[in-house]
């Protein structure tokens, strides 16, 4: 099985124009979410998507991979399906390919390798990270997106309300009554998978969340969740970047 880690990185942010060249002691994000990618050995190449020619260059400068796409997407996902298709004019193909967010400067390897372990079962066609809520402030946040799965770890739902409801409690009991789940920004798609879900239509479901993964759902798709014990930090803005200091106000390494 060979294994594609794509890095997508737009610089036009709304909230945070730029964002991949901050720099957090001494290197910019995007470096940082390209070094922890290369340091998971079931990723066979690693590749940073951009729109930008700042990016681009700046990634050739410290010796990754990158590729140009178009600046029309409006996920990571069809960032991915480009690189994809570029890569395959190239003579290059790949049998699946892991969606690195490029906001994490601190990703866990482990969470990629996670990832892709789910390709393991065979009848896994997409594949994300969920991990445990344990706080009430998470569960009631829109901008938490909760998971439900069955049995066989396959994801039933996304949703930014609390799922499941818990009949017959109060809600700020809801968190300690039962066990939820929060979904981790990171997808791993097969290649032949990833290919047909960038075509498909925007759905209602999608757009009353905001969610691109009810797309798939919606459409048959199923995808397979892990659970992991790491907690991701995003940056969507300036102040989130408060989230990777200490106490001291000094970025953790």
């Amino acid at each position: 099985m060979k294994f594609l880690g794509v890095i997508p990185a737009r610089y036009a942010s709304s909230r945070f124009p730029g964002k991949p060249l901050v720099v957090i002691n001494g290197k910019t994000m995007i470096r940082r979410v390209y070094e922890q990618a290369m340091r998971c050995d079931k990723l066979d190449k690693v590749v940073v998507a951009t729109d930008s020619a700042a990016i681009f260059n700046h990634v050739r400068m410290f010796g990754g991979n990158v590729l140009m796409t178009g600046e029309q997407h409006v996920s990571g996902t069809e960032r991915c399906g480009e690189v994809v298709e570029k890569l395959r004019q190239e003579k290059e193909t790949y049998d699946y390919v892991i969606n690195i967010q490029g906001d994490e400067p601190y990703i866990e390897p482990e969470q990629i390798s996670q990832v892709a372990a789910c390709f393991d079962n065979p009848h896994t066609q997409l594949a994300t990270l969920i991990k445990k809520i344990t706080t009430r402030e998470e569960l009631t946040s829109p901008d938490v997106v909760k998971v439900v799965a069955d049995i066989h770890g396959f994801a039933l739902f996304f949703s930014r309300s609390v799922i499941p409801f818990f009949r017959g409690k109060e809600q700020k009991d809801w968190v300690s009554a039962t066990t939820y789940y929060k979904h981790v920004g990171i997808y791993g798609y097969q290649t032949q998978v990833l290919e047909k879900i960038v075509a498909l239509p925007v759905s209602e479901l999608e757009c009353a969340e905001s969610l691109e993964q009810l797309r798939w759902l919606g459409q048959g798709y199923r995808i397979m969740t892990q659970v992991t014990e790491y907690e991701s930090v995003a940056i969507d803005s300036p102040a989130d970047l408060l989230k990777i200091t200490n106490s001291t106000g000094t970025f953790l390494q």
